[in-house]
């Protein structure tokens, strides 16, 4: 079955008429979201009865604090990756 353009035009504008423009993005970024902690949780599952392998050491931060980890989803840990911030010049005051 093919999509016709005027089929999408036409439900993008009913999209705008029910939602209002300006939550349309909210909107996408909240299914966006959903999604990706969807295919997080599910990938989890699957990997859950097998052997765990070692994770790779924290790369070390030059300050000597800690290091920082970034996840895009919550739970995703297979997609986290460390954060090295730099410090501001005039000593961290901001």
């Amino acid at each position: 079955m093919r999509v016709s353009f005027t089929a999408i035009l036409l439900v993008a504008v009913i999209a705008i008429v029910l939602f209002g423009a300006k939550r349309l993005p909210e909107l996408a970024r909240s299914l966006g979201q959903s999604a990706r902690i969807l295919k997080s949780e599910a990938k989890a599952m699957r990997t859950d009865g097998k052997a765990d392998t070692p994770a790779p050491p924290a790369p070390a931060v030059a300050d000597g604090g800690a290091a920082k980890t970034i996840q895009s989803a919550p739970g995703a840990s297979a997609t986290a990756r460390p954060v090295n911030e730099q410090s501001a010049p005039d000593g961290g005051a901001r």
